[in-house]
């Protein structure tokens, strides 16, 4: 089998004019900030969103799931479109699409519409992510430049979860729940037109083939898969409707899976899939996924419906956990840096195990400062140690000339994660808090402990990764190669 154009080695990085790298930069990072924060800023305008347009409880999660699985899904055509038709092209046609879907989205009178509008946002970033990385390693050479550049784009991965829930929050509360969705309209038409002055227009690449067969099979495998798991609270999963999608789910992953094999330029290299150390990272990222929606989904509800807290509240108290993420981050890459980075990613499993677990002891009448804010540090301090090293476990052991779709595969594996684990511990919450009401508990203490029950599961899940760690991240896959940075 030969291996995807996609991975064919990148245009050589110009070195640009100071002013001109800056505004590059801030472009770039501002785009990757604009994705980041849409992935959470609806979280705290939930609440609102439900009473407004009428979503049931249980279906509200597709407000989320929505903007995760078409991102997440399409997230390796996009780059592959990026290859294919040019970088900069591809980047402003991305912001365009979710400046657009925004403006809907804010402006949606029912379900259907607005879930609609989350789907073509997460088509949007899909195609925008992977072009803007792809044009920061091309706008910025090797060495000093591209570190400073990288630095800057993964602190404003990190800021924009604290952003969007702040944002959200304030948003939500002084002007309305739209505005978490119009807000992105001028930030994303602002980026297209800047994009086109000062990032270089590049060379597209017109050989190869697409694997769009590739593309439409897996995400129509995973959204089938998601909305039966989804069904099964309501259905049961012995109900037509739920086996139709199971079945439905099964044979388009299998058919995704045959088409990989077969096909000389195929979305998911199978190579990739055989080296361990890109698996093992790549599973993990997934159950770090699973791990941080939960958090973000369960305890935005609780916080707002059982402690009374305001929306900019609710957005605040998350800001520990983004404080600690950042910290730990850098102190895995600086103080730590003796430490052998497998034994960081299993120690970071265990602590986003052990704070995720803590918050199972969520009830009507816990406080934040005793039963949430330890929960969500520890899990931060964990998610922020293994970062560093599961992503250079991802990407560095891979091929050189597999780096682009390795990194794309590890964050479409986070994205995917986080949308099918959160059809699955919703699910399990739902029918935790339906047998305890059938057996008389009351409502609101029945509903907290379905999200207890909800956490507990991710909690055995995050254990499961730091032992998929111990057994897949050897010492050395997971350090970067010599006289690479």
């Amino acid at each position: 089998m030969t291996g995807t154009t996609s991975a064919a080695p990148p245009p050589q990085p110009t070195v640009p004019d100071r002013k001109r790298g800056r505004w590059a930069l801030v472009v770039l990072a501002g785009s990757q900030l604009l994705i980041v924060v849409d992935a959470t800023i609806v979280n705290v305008a939930l609440s609102a969103i439900r009473d407004d347009v009428g979503f049931s409880l249980q279906d509200l999660q597709w407000v989320i799931t929505a903007y995760t699985l078409a991102f997440g899904g399409l997230l390796l055509l996009g780059g592959r479109l990026a290859d294919r038709f040019g970088h900069r092209r591809m980047m402003v046609t991305g912001a365009l699409v979710f400046a657009g879907a925004s403006l809907v989205g804010g402006c949606a009178d029912t379900a259907a519409l607005l879930v609609a509008a989350r789907t073509v946002q997460g088509v949007g970033a899909a195609v925008m992510a992977p072009a803007a990385l792809a044009l920061l390693m091309r706008v910025f050479p090797a060495g000093r430049e591209r570190t400073a550049a990288l630095g800057v784009w993964a602190g404003a991965t990190a800021a924009g979860t604290a952003l969007g829930l702040i944002l959200g929050g304030v948003l939500t509360q002084v002007l309305s729940w739209p505005w978490v969705f119009w807000i992105n309209v001028p930030v994303a038409i602002t980026a297209a037109g800047v994009a086109v002055v000062v990032l270089p227009a590049g060379e597209a690449d017109r050989a190869g083939r697409i694997d769009v067969a590739g593309a439409l099979t897996v995400t129509g495998g995973v959204m089938a898969l998601v909305y039966g798991l989804v069904r099964t609270t309501d259905t049961g999963w012995a109900s037509t409707e739920t086996v139709v999608a199971l079945v439905a789910a099964l044979v388009l992953l299998a058919v995704f899976g045959a088409l990989q094999v077969r096909l000389n330029d195929p979305l998911v290299p199978v190579r990739l899939l055989r080296n361990r150390t890109v698996l093992g990272a790549d599973v993990i990222g997934l159950i770090f996924g699973v791990a941080i929606y939960a958090v973000f989904y369960f305890l935005s509800i609780f916080l707002a419906t059982v402690l009374g807290y305001s929306p900019v509240t609710v957005g605040l108290a998350f800001l520990p956990m983004t404080v600690a993420i950042v910290l730990a981050a850098r102190a895995a890459g600086g103080p730590l840096a003796w430490v052998r980075p497998h034994r960081l990613a299993v120690g970071g499993s265990l602590l986003v195990a052990l704070g995720v677990g803590l918050l199972t002891r969520i009830g009507p009448d816990a406080g934040y400062v005793g039963t949430v804010l330890p929960g969500v540090v520890l899990a931060g301090l964990g998610l922020g140690l293994a970062f560093v090293p599961l992503t250079a476990a991802a990407v560095s052991a891979a091929d050189p000339s597999d780096g682009g779709i390795a990194s794309a595969l590890f964050n479409a594996g986070q994205q995917l994660g986080g949308a099918i684990g959160l059809a699955v511990l919703t699910t399990a919450s739902a029918g935790r808090t339906a047998r305890l009401v059938a057996d008389g508990e009351a409502p609101i203490t029945a509903t907290v402990a379905g999200w207890s029950f909800g956490f507990g599961i991710a909690a055995v899940i995050a254990l499961i990764g730091a032992v998929v760690a111990a057994a897949t991240l050897t010492p050395t896959a997971v350090r970067p190669k010599r006289g690479r940075r």
